[in-house]
């Protein structure tokens, strides 16, 4: 499938990932993948916010509402608990597992999808596999639409944890 891939190596996406033990049998595989300059500790922090908003395209998937800049103290995901907010108010998805600081595993809108957490060197590569369950009424145009909003999401995060980085360092 064309953008099946993006910003991830072939070793990546031949991996393993926690949300292959959740998924149905006949999916839609796409892979994404950036690199932080910054440890996983504070990517994960990050990471945390998804909580709060998507942090993609504001004025699509959180129906204009800014995703928050400032990075707030959150406790990890559970199994079991809503994954995110839309608009400040809407909770979505489900938390499938979590391993704190390495992986979060969720299922939102017909998607089962890990968010991976992998040192290298200075830098984490963030990681995030989403399996679609072909049988979903909307799995074609999830995955169509999928790369423009999870490159943005994993870009945002990026930037926003490499800005946190730089100023613990201060």
């Amino acid at each position: 499938m064309i953008g099946a891939s993006w910003g991830v190596t072939q070793t990546e996406i031949e991996r393993d990932y926690p949300c292959d033990h959740y998924a149905p049998v006949n999916t839609i595989e796409l892979w994404r993948g950036i690199t932080v300059n910054a440890p996983p500790a504070v990517v994960w922090r990050r990471l945390r916010q998804l909580q709060l908003a998507p942090y993609s395209y504001d004025w699509l998937d959180n129906l204009g509402h800014r995703s928050p800049r400032q990075l707030r103290t959150l406790p990890d995901h559970k199994p079991g608990e809503r994954f995110s907010c839309v608009a400040g108010r809407f909770k979505v998805g489900r938390v499938l597992g979590v391993l704190p600081g390495e992986h979060l595993t969720v299922r939102i809108m017909g998607a089962t999808m890990s968010y991976v957490l992998t040192p290298e060197d200075s830098s984490t590569r963030l990681l995030l596999k989403i399996l679609l369950d072909r049988a979903h009424r909307y799995a074609i145009p999830l995955a169509i639409g999928d790369l423009p909003m999870a490159r943005r999401q994993l870009k945002n995060l990026k930037r926003l944890a490499e800005a946190d980085h730089i100023n613990s360092a201060r």
